[in-house]
């Protein structure tokens, strides 16, 4: 008896024990916590955000950024079951606790002390949750967890239970950028919350715990699941009775995707300005109201799209189909749902066998069929609805290849036939240089259930098509400003955020050599005739090997003077230049083109454009060459605005040329701003010998493509890099500047040549943004001299004798007389022979 007494007694006294040290325990937590925690009262004054807004310089929407609340709900707008709902899925007991519920955290300590710290699902409440979003951080550690706690239990002193309702269901993320119920149920179902059914409720109270996971666009298996899972519970719970629990366990999938749509696509751009508002406002950027005016013209912008998509497919379909994108997708979501991974969804498939028995039958309710198919292709639906379109190309499922047509399901259901003329291009890629043979029929290129994409042609055909293994950028900029007008970084931006215009460093190529060449112009050591050896060179490199770089046709023409050499892009002519101006002087110079000299190499490699430099750096070098030889530099943000009163934040005021100001004059006044002036780095007369020279690459050169646009005032160059890694085209006329990059991320060559690859694209552009424009070139400088030379020594030509071509020059810079010659036969009789010279035969 005594020993039962001192057992019990010795309990009692350890119970005692552990809930004093408990209680100790908590009230030091929240004793070494409290200073440290935000002040749960500023959520009584929670103010919804707006989200930030990218336009073009006219006003056109182009990218939306932050936390889309367009129908910002208040607890009694909820309807009762979807509280329901959300109760079932995340915290049944919501209405009861006072912020905490013991037994979630107790499951959450098993956790902690099962994976050495970490907590993997938490045992959070609603209030808790709220803590966490509004308050906190979102890393996973038990100083978090204790900091939660702690504001929910005092959350619960200052807010009531539908206030911190209210607070949860319009901040919590959803899935593909929707933010709180409201927007969820726009984006998914493009129906206010009120006029959602019950399985659709359900479907979006499952999004909380894994947005993706549990998506019912990108996986629309799992989402069945979990759904059902809530469902279940409700009944259990007594939300719903059996007749409402069968009738929505059994609906199908009706989610689709509803985006706000832009009015221009300039993703690249957008993602551009996002950057810039994060890293001038911080987060604050997304809720803020900010506005964001780009210098992107609306009409030129889509040009640019255009024209580098349309560039980039061409350039595909000359090197070989690739394959499907997937092979054998199951039609029907009930094989789907058999194929499924099931991890992660342990929690909902223990609590009942029931949970995957309804999500199977509501597969099977999902059935879809759709004429000139046999049977259920509800999987097939919905991988067309979560499969982006990627620029013009959109996802398509081949239903039959038979003979030579292929019939394939589009998205919207419609079933399509591709034509032999669609499909014949897909000769089998074996290598950047090399396909296969013609496919003999439609069923060598891909198979029914295979996951293609499709190209709509001008006529309403449709062509097979391919994601291009190719990339590429477009920049466009107005020479006097350097105002960015248009910029496509890649082909989709859906497909590849990397925005090639501004991050892709690329070796030049060709299209650098018109500097090396203007540096000899602008330094009067050479013009425009001088005559260069185009012969072999042979370089030490500072290794124990040679340099020996050759021409890109393999040949030599010997004497060429500077203008034939530029125009057919001479490589040894063009590194005999750089010689001659000398390394430190040229690269001096060319910092007044915006590269940055410690980016330059110090080598005669320089010449051949070696030097690994965006495209948007060329485009503003070439902005440069455009305007006549001032200054500019590249820019994108016109002005900065606030709420819907348009409040101005900031103005852009760049660099602008400036052709009437004095010489001195810093700043100009243009609608009513003061402007810096851009600085003059060129002489005017040798931009324009420039300019000329490659009018002659057009003319008679690597460019004569462009002829086809029919017009007088758009110069450029060519460029291709070592083994046809890069393609290049850059070009202008007074008013625009253009260029033009295609190549591959993986750096593998392209196997084309730029007026192959590159030019073709800016020709589509230029002939689009230019139709109906006067021609715009700039005056030519008083003071130039045109004057005749010998073609062959690029030497004047005395008045009187005939012959020889005209060329440019600067006053200062004119070459030397050619001696007089005379005919061999003259020569004999004069009894002078073996001179030559003119005055021997007086």
């Amino acid at each position: 008896m005594t020993f039962i007494r001192t057992l019990c007694f010795s309990l009692v006294w350890l119970l005692v024990s552990l809930t004093a040290a408990v209680t100790l325990g908590v009230v030091g937590a929240a004793l070494y916590f409290a200073p440290g925690l935000p002040d749960v009262r500023q959520l009584q004054d929670f103010e919804l955000h707006s989200p930030l807004r990218i336009f073009t310089r006219d006003g056109k929407l182009i990218g939306e950024f932050g936390e889309e609340r367009r129908m910002p709900v208040e607890f009694d707008e909820i309807p009762e079951d979807f509280i329901q709902a959300l109760l079932a899925a995340e915290d049944a007991n919501f209405f009861e606790h006072r912020g905490v519920d013991p037994r979630g955290l107790a499951r959450a300590a098993v956790e902690l002390a099962s994976s050495g710290g970490e907590i993997q699902s938490g045992g959070s409440t609603i209030t808790m949750q709220v803590a966490r979003n509004y308050l906190l951080t979102l890393d996973r550690t038990f100083t978090r967890k204790i900091r939660e706690i702690l504001l929910a239990l005092q959350m619960e002193q200052v807010l009531t239970k539908e206030e911190i309702f209210e607070l949860y269901v319009n901040k919590i993320f959803l899935g593909n950028r929707a933010y709180g119920i409201a927007a969820a149920a726009e984006t998914y179902y493009n129906r206010p919350l009120g006029e959602l059914t019950l399985a659709e409720k359900a479907m979006i109270a499952g999004l909380p715990k894994a947005p993706s996971a549990f998506n019912p666009l990108a996986n629309p298996e799992r989402s069945l699941i979990r759904r059902n899972w809530i469902l279940y519970r409700m009944r259990q719970l007594g939300h719903i009775d059996q007749a409402a629990y069968d009738e929505a366990v059994q609906a199908p999938i009706t989610a689709r995707r509803y985006v706000a749509q832009t009015e221009v696509d300039a993703d690249y751009v957008a993602e551009m300005a996002r950057q810039f508002a994060v890293e001038r406002f911080g987060e604050e950027a997304y809720t803020g109201g900010y506005r964001i005016h780009t210098t992107l013209d609306g009409e030129l912008q889509p040009f640019a799209r255009r024209a580098l998509a349309d560039g980039l497919i061409a350039y595909d379909t000359r090197h070989g189909w690739r394959g499907a994108e997937q092979r054998d997708l199951p039609a029907s979501l009930v094989e789907a749902q058999a194929r499924t991974d099931r991890r992660g969804l342990e929690e909902e498939l223990d609590e009942s066998p029931e949970i995957l028995e309804t999500a199977q039958r509501a597969a099977e309710r999902s059935q879809t069929e759709i004429e000139g198919i046999e049977g259920d292709v509800s999987n097939w639906v919905q991988v067309l609805e979560r499969t982006a379109g990627l620029g013009p190309l959109q996802p398509a499922i081949v239903v039959e290849s038979s003979g030579r047509e292929m019939r394939v399901l589009t998205r919207g259901g419609e079933v399509r036939t591709i034509a032999w003329d669609g499909l014949s291009w897909a000769r089998a890629y074996r290598s950047p240089r090399a396909r296969g043979p013609e496919p003999g029929s439609a069923a060598e290129i891909a198979s029914r259930g295979d996951l293609v994409r499709v190209l709509e042609r001008e006529d309403g055909s449709l062509r097979l098509a391919q994601r291009p293994d190719a990339e590429g950028s477009l920049v466009v900029m107005h020479p006097d400003t350097g105002a960015i007008l248009a910029l496509q970084g890649g082909f989709s931006f859906q497909a590849s955020k990397f925005n090639r215009a501004v991050q892709a460093q690329r070796q030049s190529g060709s299209i650098f050599k018109p500097f090396i060449y203007l540096a000899a112009l602008d330094s009067g050591l050479m013009t425009a005739a001088s005559v260069v050896n185009d012969a072999p060179v042979v370089v030490q490199d500072g290794s124990s090997e040679l340099w020996r770089p050759v021409n890109a046709s393999g040949d030599f023409l010997g004497p060429t003077r500077l203008r034939v050499a530029l125009a057919r892009s001479r490589n040894l002519v063009t590194i005999r230049v750089l010689q001659e101006v000398g390394l430190d002087a040229t690269i001096d110079f060319l910092e007044g083109f915006g590269f940055a000299s410690s980016r330059l190499p110090r080598g005669l490699s320089l010449a051949l454009g070696s030097a690994d430099l965006t495209p948007l750096e060329m485009t503003n070098a070439y902005a440069v060459l455009a305007n006549g030889g001032y200054q500019v530099a590249p820019w994108f943000i016109e002005r900065v605005t606030r709420g819907d009163d348009e409040r101005l934040i900031e103005e852009a005021t760049p660099m602008v040329v400036c052709r009437e100001c004095s010489n001195g004059q810093t700043e100009v006044e243009i609608d009513g701003r003061l402007h810096p002036v851009a600085p003059r780095v060129v002489d005017p007369m040798s931009a324009y010998i420039l300019t000329d020279m490659l009018r002659d690459v057009i003319d008679s050169g690597t460019g004569r493509a462009a002829q086809s646009l029919g017009r007088g005032d758009i110069v450029g160059k060519t460029g291709t890099t070592n083994n046809q890694r890069d393609a290049w085209f850059a070009g202008y006329n007074a008013d625009l500047v253009a260029t033009v990059w295609l190549g591959k991320d993986n750096n593998e060559t392209t196997a084309e040549y730029g007026a192959n690859a590159a030019l073709p694209i800016w020709i589509d552009f230029m002939g689009a943004a230019l139709e109906g424009r006067p021609e715009a070139k700039h005056p030519r400088p008083a003071s130039l001299v045109t004057a005749r030379v010998d073609p062959d020594s690029g030497r004047l030509l005395p008045d009187g004798q005939g012959g020889g071509i005209s060329e440019l020059f600067h006053p200062d810079h004119l070459p030397s007389f050619q001696p007089q010659r005379v005919e061999r036969e003259v020569e004999q009789h004069s009894g002078s022979q073996g001179t030559g010279a003119y005055e021997a035969i007086f």
